[in-house]
């Protein structure tokens, strides 16, 4: 799962970048939502991934 949320919050900042750097001005709407979603996704399998620890 942790590996995962890695591979897609990479592909979040990548997108974000793009979005935020006026590549794709349209899609950077999209990018912030995949952006903090994947971020938040990634804090709770950090969270999670200690308790089975």
């Amino acid at each position: 799962m942790l590996r995962w949320t890695i591979i897609f919050i990479v592909l979040a900042i990548i997108a974000g970048v793009l979005g935020f750097g006026g590549i794709a001005a349209g899609a950077a709407g999209i990018a912030k939502v995949l952006f903090f979603l994947f971020l938040v996704l990634f804090v709770i399998s950090l969270i999670r991934g200690k308790k089975t620890v």
